[in-house]
């Protein structure tokens, strides 16, 4: 066959999209081997019936020929005014572009900001398509480290040489972060503000769980000073209504880049379905109580974590102050995050995803999903520290 895409042939980089613990657990499932699945972030509560009342009557109501590309008139004012209420920050439907989930609003926001060869910078750890996305756009994915010591939290500093050196067009960040937990606080964020303007750097602020906080408070640093017109945030409906298959997102942002955002929607999504987006305006219509409803389990699990975890001495955790993960540091058991999942998966069937995932600076580090029913979770997390505890003392 003729050839592929350069494009397309190296969205992996080094040809390895960090999912293998993964795969093999889906493998081992499909076979019927029973397998505690705390890779991903998909609720094990599913999304709310009321909402799928909702979908269905929109859709055997009619709603289903072609949207409008940009998004419903309704769901784009909601979604702009749940944005204002949230930030402060005044926001119309002229600041809103529906998406087929957040990750399609990634995608988009790279389109918008860079042109082919640009270089796109990321803090290490990262969420595992951030690369991928990055590539898509035919742009050059560069990871700024951080450390495990500061709790992966990222040095403007650090951003300001790295931006300066490979000359980067923007930064993207994301904070509840996923996988390390962290909440970035005000004085990082404005330190982040602060090389975006010295710099002309778009930021792309990649907010999904802003409704998974656990300690401290969310801040969009599109409400810092000089942000409004420079910052792209990624927004969905996925965590905060438990509605991930049902791929609806957007991005806010300013008029002047929304504006040509649709354009590149009508050629390659032409937009959301019209019932799906009328499920998602009834969600956000149900307001604030029913998103807590959907984060509870997960803050409950993080206490039963906690309570777990001080028991031991083995694994070191992040601070986690938001999103439904743990991360935590496994380097004393003398293995690589990748090595002791793999192990974890083949000895007691409890697949949890590599640091290696996410970037260099997460090596010797694993992400659990807490994304089980309780009892399920602390049995499973129960026997990963034993499984971590013996191997330590064997190292």
């Amino acid at each position: 066959m003729p050839p592929l895409s350069t494009r397309i042939t190296t969205l992996n980089g080094d040809g390895d999209d960090g999912w293998g613990v993964f795969y093999k657990a889906r493998r081992l499932i499909a076979s019927g081997v029973e397998v505690t699945e705390l890779t991903i972030g998909e609720h094990d509560e599913r999304t709310d019936p009321a909402i799928l009342d909702a979908l269905h009557a929109a859709a055997a109501g009619g709603h289903t020929g072609y949207a409008m590309v940009p998004g419903i008139a309704a769901l784009r004012d909601r979604v702009a005014a749940r944005i204002a209420e949230r930030t402060g920050v005044a926001t119309s439907r002229d600041n809103i572009l529906v998406t087929p989930g957040g990750q399609a609003a990634l995608f988009a926001a790279h389109m918008a900001a860079c042109d082919p060869g640009d270089t796109a910078l990321m803090i290490d750890p990262y969420y595992a398509t951030y690369p991928g996305t990055i590539r898509a756009a035919s742009a050059r994915p560069h990871a700024v480290p951080t450390e495990a010591a500061a709790s992966f939290l990222p040095d403007p500093a650090r951003i300001a040489r790295a931006a300066l050196e490979t000359g980067a067009r923007t930064l993207l960040i994301n904070s509840p972060n996923n996988p390390t937990g962290a909440i970035y606080p005000r004085a990082t964020l404005d330190g982040l503000a602060g090389v975006c303007r010295d710099q002309d750097l778009w930021l792309i602020s990649d907010e999904v769980y802003d409704t998974q906080i656990w300690e401290g408070e969310h801040l969009s640093p599109r409400a810092l000073p000089g942000m409004t017109a420079r910052t792209l945030v990624v927004g969905s409906m996925s965590k905060s209504h438990a509605m991930t298959g049902s791929r609806i997102g957007w991005l806010a942002g300013p008029p002047d880049a929304i504006g040509p955002l649709i354009d590149l929607a009508t050629n390659t999504t032409y937009g959301v379905p019209g019932y799906i987006q009328d499920a998602a305006l009834f969600a956000l219509d149900s307001g604030p109580e029913a998103e807590a409803r959907v984060a509870a389990p997960f803050r409950r699990r993080r206490d039963i974590a906690r309570r777990i975890l001080s028991g031991q001495g083995t694994l070191g955790l992040i601070p986690s102050g938001g999103a439904m993960y743990l991360f935590l540091d496994v380097r004393a058991t003398g293995m690589s995050g990748d090595a002791f999942a793999h192990a974890l998966l083949d000895a007691h069937r409890i697949a949890v995803m590599p640091g290696e995932s996410f970037g260099r600076s997460a090596a010797g580090f694993v992400r659990v999903a807490m994304t089980v029913p309780d009892d399920t979770f602390a049995a499973a997390l129960s026997t990963l520290c034993t499984f971590a505890k013996g191997h330590a003392n064997a190292a």
